[in-house]
């Protein structure tokens, strides 16, 4: 997520009626996000454990999982935001509760999240009573100070104080950077955005494709901080799929994830031969010297949106399947996989691996809420929450959701089955 842009609007554009593209069963689709709608798959990034008021205190090696607080935590039924600048989704932050340790082979203990988010079978996952979360689409969050980002398609954002209620509604790169019309001919909106932190600043990551296809690309633009100035955008892709060479993979779904080393790496890709992870530059360019690697794809069925984290010496990869963008008729659905490794091995819980078509069911359709997806993961203290979108059952309005999410002792995360 970026930064708010000035001038707010008072209204978000809705989806057009029908629009989604669907997914074309064992096909892929070149994109999810409907019109004016959006969110960003956030995969996991920058995980930054910035000082923050009420964060959990730790000591180096421990595990301590953000800076030590000046407060007790917020009101946990609000949304548990546990510190201003509490940590980002994904792997790679540490804070002045301990750096991470180890390159990632074996589960490690002590400073990598050990004990964040554990799960309590006493304590059951809730997801949040959210106002104003309508028309987002593919949600992605980061925090700043006291204040929560949350990014969708066609690069509309908004904030909070306490994850529930959001406002301060604005539009980011809108028009579009100029390159885009000659790289990929028809782009309308720019969906799903991710926002990370590294090297100094923000790193704003966004797919431009249309529905159906698999020539896309990658943009990127950067900001040095969350609540002033302007993005720089690159003004050329980081990653194009079929615009100058012919491939399988889809350059859309962006996503950042940092290794310990600080080290950061895009997770992207959407049907066909599924989801893709490539190391970065510091500066957020693709690594010249970095290998592609195929780390999930399904033999029959789509499957996008992938994030990615890290836990205890495990890399978790979250993934949307079936189709998105059909209001009521969407059959979404998020699944999950690990591996010690963030560029290969991922495995779901009955051990069926992520390139065989694995991956264990974590949140399907109920509570009048079809199709949860395009999901990322917000670390927020000691706290983790699953951010998704849903329709509604009913009519096929989409909102934000955002769920407790917990690791149990076996380390496969726990949160609420349905909406």
């Amino acid at each position: 997520m970026l930064a708010v842009v000035a001038g707010c609007n008072a209204t978000v554009p809705t989806s057009p009626s029908g629009a989604g593209g669907s997914d074309p069963a064992g096909g892929g689709v070149g994109g999810r996000a409907a019109t004016g709608a959006g969110g960003a798959s956030l995969a996991g990034t920058g995980g930054q454990n910035g000082a923050g008021v009420g964060g959990q205190t730790g000591t180096p090696g421990t595990g301590g999982s953000a800076s030590p607080g000046a407060g007790g935590s917020a009101n946990p039924g609000a949304g548990g935001l546990t510190g201003a600048g509490g940590a980002r989704a994904g792997s790679g932050g540490s804070g002045a509760g301990g750096a991470l340790a180890g390159t990632g082979g074996a589960p490690i203990t002590g400073s990598d999240r050990c004990d964040v988010a554990v799960y309590d079978p006493a304590v059951m996952p809730r997801s949040l009573a959210i106002t104003n979360g309508e028309n987002v689409h593919d949600p992605s969050m980061i925090q700043s100070g006291n204040t929560t980002y949350v990014f969708n398609s066609g690069l509309w954002t908004r904030t909070s104080t306490n994850l529930t209620s959001w406002t301060n509604i604005a539009q980011v790169l809108s028009p579009h950077p100029g390159w885009i019309d000659g790289m990929v001919p028809g782009v309308g909106d720019l969906w799903a955005p991710d926002v990370s932190f590294f090297n100094g600043l923000y790193h704003l990551y966004y797919a431009a494709s249309t529905f159906n296809s698999k020539r896309s690309c990658i943009g990127h633009a950067t900001r040095a901080a969350m609540n002033t100035g302007n993005w720089a955008e690159d003004g050329r892709p980081v990653i194009c799929s079929n615009v100058d060479t012919t491939v399988n993979w889809n350059a859309i779904d962006p996503s950042v994830i940092l290794d310990p080393a600080g080290t950061p790496w895009l997770v992207f890709g959407s049907g066909w031969d599924g989801i893709e992870i490539v190391r970065l530059t510091a500066a957020g360019a693709i690594d010249p010297t970095s290998t592609m690697s195929n780390i999930a794809r399904r033999t029959a069925g789509v499957l996008e949106g992938a994030t990615m984290v890290r836990r205890c010496g495990y890399y978790y990869l979250f993934m949307s399947w079936d189709r998105c963008c059909l209001g009521a008729q969407s059959t979404y659905n998020i699944r999950v996989g690990r591996s010690t490794s963030m560029t290969g091995g991922f495995v779901d819980q009955a051990g069926v691996p992520l390139l065989q078509g694995g991956g264990t069911l974590l949140v399907g359709a109920g509570n009048g809420w079809v199709g949860p997806g395009g999901e990322s993961v917000l670390f927020s203290g000691n706290r983790a929450y699953l951010v998704y979108h849903a329709y509604a059952a009913t009519d096929g309005h989409f909102q934000v959701h955002v769920s407790d999410l917990y690791w149990d002792a076996s380390g496969w995360p726990v949160t609420t089955a349905s909406p």
